[in-house]
């Protein structure tokens, strides 16, 4: 396999590795995602109601290629009083097709599904960096006379300020604050404002819930070792208690080895503490019904370590 064959399978899984954690994030945050993004929608829609169906395969219309669709529900709709279908499809990549893409996909579970749900919502998230008016309509036209207009809600995460997110205490603006639009010199205060955000979500979720938001966020926050170290110890001079709390979850500074210690000016016995924290956090997931590979895959460590904890 040569370099390039090398960059191709590279890039091919991230791709796939940024799917499934957006997938997990939405189906972990389907009210908040909706809340966060089409409040006029919220309403609408009994969340009470809401199940996750499985995966579809969905043919195209020459039957040529067949797809997956990334994540599709059943929720109920208020005004009609019945059950309708949400169908979300996160692109990562830049597509020019994707709006006709994102019409075969509707035309298909109109197709399948159109006696029992009287409704189906199409709704895309644009994470790539140069998404920007994105096509959402397909359309066919006669003078006179429309013949087909197609048009699905959508959202392009760079083309939202982040600043207008960062008093919510909603969980997925925490999540996609890293990959709204911001500048290089905005860099530094997007991860301080993102932090703080997590010290108030501390308080109300769990832990594996809390761990899912801080690992999706670091697939968008690419962290340098220094900018870092410099944060933390603002961190700890403005939130002390809170400081220590963050550090023991953040997956990035695990990888980096700060429960061994950072530097100098960092209180003593952080290495015990960040160990500790580490340790209560994976036997509550193992105690939630989490698998030791799903728990490795959420907090970023290896089975191995999960193994070793619980055999002591």
């Amino acid at each position: 396999m040569n370099e390039q064959d090398d960059q191709l399978t590279s890039n091919k899984k991230a791709i796939v590795n940024h799917d499934e954690a957006f997938k997990k994030l939405l189906q972990t945050f389907f009210k908040e995602f909706i809340e966060l993004f089409f409040p006029g929608l919220d309403p609408l829609l009994d969340h009470t109601q809401t199940r996750f169906l499985m995966q579809e395969l969905l043919v195209d219309i020459v039957g040529e290629e067949s797809r997956s669709l990334d994540l599709l529900l059943e929720t109920r709709y208020k005004a009609l009083d019945a059950y309708v279908l949400v169908h979300f499809e996160p692109q990562s990549y830049k597509d020019t097709d994707f709006h006709e893409r994102m019409f075969i996909y509707f035309s298909r579970l109109f197709e399948r599904h159109r006696k029992e749900h009287k409704l189906i919502i199409p709704i895309a998230i644009f994470t790539a960096d140069e998404a920007k008016d994105e096509p959402d309509t397909v359309s066919m036209a006669i003078p006179e006379h429309d013949i087909l207009r197609f048009q699905f809600l959508k959202v392009e995460l760079r083309s939202k300020n982040w600043r207008t997110f960062i008093e919510s205490d909603n969980p997925v603006a925490a999540a996609l604050l890293a990959k709204m639009g911001y500048n290089k010199r905005e860099r530094r205060d997007v991860r301080l404002a993102y932090l703080r955000m997590i010290l108030r979500l501390r308080k109300k979720l769990d832990d594996a819930r809390l761990a899912l938001i801080m690992s999706v966020a670091d697939l968008y926050f690419k962290p340098d070792k220094e900018e870092e170290e410099a944060i933390l110890r603002e961190l700890q001079r403005q939130f002390p208690e809170e400081g220590k709390l963050i550090m023991e979850l953040m997956p990035a500074w695990k990888r980096w080895g700060y429960e061994e210690g950072i530097e100098e000016g960092i209180e003593k016995g952080i290495e015990k503490g960040i160990e500790k924290g580490r340790e209560e956090i994976i036997r509550k997931l193992l105690d939630k019904g989490f698998s030791p590979e799903k728990v490795a895959e959420t907090i970023d460590i290896s089975v191995e370590e999960i193994r070793k904890l619980i055999q002591q």
